[in-house]
């Protein structure tokens, strides 16, 4: 018999895994890599922060936001400068994308400090449509655009709502994120989901993340896949929310180049 020690994962097909996973400093997962690349489980790219104090760690998941720009402080590396690129719930981290030649010098324990911007961002020119988790700069780097009160963005790929899973239930998008399932081989083929990359921004149709990530019918929302595959069932991609609209006023158009790694120049 199995017993369970905290090592091992039960994936969807009952199999006992153990695989990298979440955290840490990893030099070869970087944004605008495949999501499904890797034998990992939510494997995070590049650099993983989380302080040690529970109360300022629920700050800077809910101040920092993606495109933020964020500076080592200690150690070898100190000075190199990266960008957030995503917020994990459940582990509460966030993602920070710095070079390889700068993570090649870090540690674990180096003091990163974020330059927190875009928390209570509102688009005026389109009330309809509601903001998170963004510095206001990416959204002029993505190419955003109001027209008549509707919001146009390009996107890499749709996503129905219907597939969405672990991560549903909470009360705020300010943080965190939700997984796309991937299990289902119809659906992942229609929207060509095992594609996915690491930094892609998406489009979930029939989603309200207003206040919260609920299913609705004719509403929208657009995030930032901000970390890779999971073999464990309701898991998968998670993405960090950026822009929701209960009544659908956002416009997408598919651009395969939307993702972090062009828009920021990370790579």
């Amino acid at each position: 018999m199995l017993i369970n020690t905290g090592l091992y994962e039960v994936s969807f097909e009952g199999q006992p895994l153990i695989v990298p996973s979440v955290g840490g400093i990893t030099p070869n997962v970087r944004v605008g890599d495949s999501a499904f690349a890797f034998m990992a489980d939510h494997i995070e790219p590049a650099v993983s922060v989380r302080h040690p104090d529970d109360r300022q760690n629920t700050a800077l998941n809910t101040l920092a936001c993606i495109g933020n720009e964020a500076i080592v402080l200690t150690g070898e590396a100190k000075g190199g400068c990266g960008w957030v690129t995503g917020k994990h719930g459940g582990v509460e981290h966030v993602m920070i994308d710095f070079s390889t030649e700068i993570m090649r010098k870090m540690a674990i324990g180096d003091k990163i400090q974020v330059w927190a911007c875009g928390l209570g961002m509102r688009l005026l020119d389109a009330p309809g449509v509601k903001a998170f988790n963004a510095d206001p700069d990416l959204f002029h780097r993505m190419g955003l655009d109001v027209k008549g009160g509707r919001v146009q963005v390009r996107v890499a790929r749709t996503v129905p709502a219907a597939i969405m899973g672990s991560g549903l239930g909470r009360a705020t998008v300010v943080r965190g994120d939700y997984d796309i399932q991937t299990f289902d081989d119809t659906m992942a083929e229609q929207y060509g989901l095992r594609e996915l990359r690491l930094g892609d921004v998406v489009a979930i149709v029939d989603a309200d993340n207003s206040y919260g990530r609920i299913y609705r019918g004719g509403a929208i929302s657009v995030g930032v896949v901000v970390h890779g595959r999971s073999f464990v069932a309701g898991h998968g991609p998670g993405v960090t929310t950026l822009l929701t609209s209960t009544k659908g006023e956002i416009d997408v158009e598919v651009d395969p180049d939307a993702n972090l790694a062009k828009i920021l120049k990370l790579r």
